[in-house]
């Protein structure tokens, strides 16, 4: 009898017991198939999001390429400096892939503002740290932008003057008279005054000429007037010369004269108008004064 009791005792007890296993065996098995239906979800949600950020990248890229063609074809109508066309060109290839790039990743659910602020920063530091080049970046666009010379041009600016060889981002390469290769930034190149012989096809040549206080000015300026008239490089029909009194020194009269000539004909016009003179004056005996120092000795 008690045997018996035992039995059923045990037997409810194990049944009981495998009741509580089925049950919990049950809830892990709910618990594994929810997070398995959560990871599928996941993993289609992301998949998805991949799908539309691949779309978003090969969109974008044909958008950015048809922005720059159009962009090109503007630039090229405004007749652009080429390093000027080029840059613009690259920057805007380099803002629209970063947009392109903060749009994928924003899709893909990271957070963009981290990003953003990153960038700023390290622009921040980056301006900080290259000031002197940031400013001959500048001056080296409103150059090219503005052109006020070209390659070729012969330029004076801050006590240097020579030909323009090259116009780059940061640096202006000039060509000296006596051959020096000299390289000028563009930053103090474009906050400098800079004067630009060659803009103009024709420049004005002034000289001042001394002559003797007891020559005949009437024929003096007949002269001059023969001068300019003979001269291959003075322009007569465009231009009149003007020749005048431009005053009266402590030992001479000085003379004023002005002539047109092209301007690659300008230092090659005054040296000949020079000589010239000289030789004329000596022929018609007017002196032109000069300093002399006498010395006197007493015994």
């Amino acid at each position: 009898m008690i045997f018996n009791y035992a039995g059923v005792f045990l037997t409810q007890a194990v049944t009981e017991k495998a009741e509580e296993t089925a049950e919990e065996i049950e809830k892990k098995i709910l618990w594994f198939g929810g997070i398995r239906d959560k990871l599928i979800e996941g993993a289609l949600a992301f998949a998805f999001k991949i799908v539309i950020a691949l779309l978003i990248y090969f969109i974008g890229k044909k958008v950015i390429k048809w922005i720059l063609s159009f962009t090109k074809r503007c630039i090229q109508r405004t007749n652009v400096e080429e390093g000027v066309s080029k840059f613009i060109l690259s920057l805007m290839r380099a803002i629209l892939y970063v947009i392109l790039f903060v749009s994928i990743i924003g899709q893909l659910g990271m957070p963009t503002t981290s990003f953003v602020a990153i960038l700023g920063s390290a622009g921040v530091t980056i301006g900080l740290a290259l000031q002197g080049s940031l400013s001959n970046f500048a001056g080296g666009i409103l150059i090219l932008l503005l052109k006020p010379f070209r390659v070729g041009d012969y330029i004076i600016v801050s006590g240097l003057e020579g030909t323009v060889l090259g116009i780059d981002i940061f640096y202006t390469k000039l060509l000296t008279g006596d051959n020096r290769y000299v390289v000028i930034p563009n930053g103090s190149l474009s906050n400098s005054n800079l004067i630009n012989v060659t803009n103009e096809p024709v420049r004005r040549l002034d000289l001042l000429i001394d002559v003797d206080y007891s020559s005949n000015i009437k024929k003096v300026r007949e002269i001059l007037q023969k001068i300019a008239a003979d001269s291959e490089f003075v322009l007569q029909e465009e231009h009149q010369s003007d020749i005048y009194v431009n005053s009266f020194e402590a030992s001479s009269i000085q003379m004023g004269y002005r002539v047109w000539v092209k301007t690659e004909d300008y230092f090659k016009a005054k040296c000949a108008i020079l000589e010239n003179v000289k030789e004329t004056f000596d022929k018609e005996n007017i002196s032109i004064p000069f300093n002399q120092l006498d010395v006197r000795v007493q015994k």
